[in-house]
């Protein structure tokens, strides 16, 4: 996957809005493979929505979405399957990580499906994010903080070639943003991937290639 093209797209909860003002709604946007992007939003302005429509969730806007020059609306649950395993990484803003099981058996779950990552790959990662301690804690008695980056290490156990990433450090401090901004980085580079960062406010400071506004 080369691309991902919004064409016109405009939600429908938007339809009769007459005071939209944005960079991305109704508007011809392309996200390219090896770029990074920002895209800054207020709330209640269809960031999640954006999320939604990208990973294949909702289908409730009019125009195109189009990854290379397929109809996003055309795809099979198959289709889905492949690309959310092959092409698109998504790290959730509400994380979606399971709270019965272990900060590692949360990742492991999806490396056993992919066969991406090395067990000593996964635990430096969980060293230098400072949570080595919780590899065997349960997520659900870990801080937001702890868990923002238990499913980041998830999101990069996987082939991608966009990676969505939604307020992906909105509970951390600056010295583990940086930290998680530079692992982020790295394994986007070293797979030629495009990066997608949203934010409604703190999001990690990077060199964007563009920014958006919602």
């Amino acid at each position: 996957m080369q691309s991902i093209t919004l064409s016109n797209v405009l939600p429908h909860v938007f339809a009769q809005r007459s005071d939209l003002k944005s960079e991305i709604w109704k508007q011809n946007v392309k996200f390219e493979k090896g770029k990074l992007y920002l895209v800054e939003a207020m709330s209640g302005t269809g960031k999640s929505t954006l999320c939604s429509y990208v990973l294949g969730y909702r289908h409730d806007y009019t125009g195109l979405v189009r990854f290379d020059d397929t109809d996003v609306k055309t795809l099979t649950v198959s289709n889905w399957v492949d690309i959310r395993q092959r092409n698109i990484s998504h790290l959730f803003q509400e994380l979606r990580l399971f709270p019965e099981l272990t900060a590692l058996e949360n990742v492991e779950i999806k490396n056993k499906l992919t066969n991406f990552k090395t067990q000593a790959e996964i635990e430096s990662w969980f060293e230098r994010l400072g949570i080595a301690d919780k590899l065997d804690a349960k997520v659900g008695r870990m801080s937001f903080g702890q868990q923002q980056r238990v499913a980041m290490i998830r999101a990069l156990v996987q082939p991608f070639d966009f990676l969505l990433a939604d307020e992906p450090i909105s509970h951390l401090d600056d010295t583990n943003s940086a930290i998680m901004a530079d692992i982020m980085m790295s394994e986007a580079k070293q797979q030629g991937a495009g990066v997608i960062v949203t934010s409604i406010g703190k999001h990690m400071e990077l060199d964007y290639d563009q920014t958006f506004k919602l």
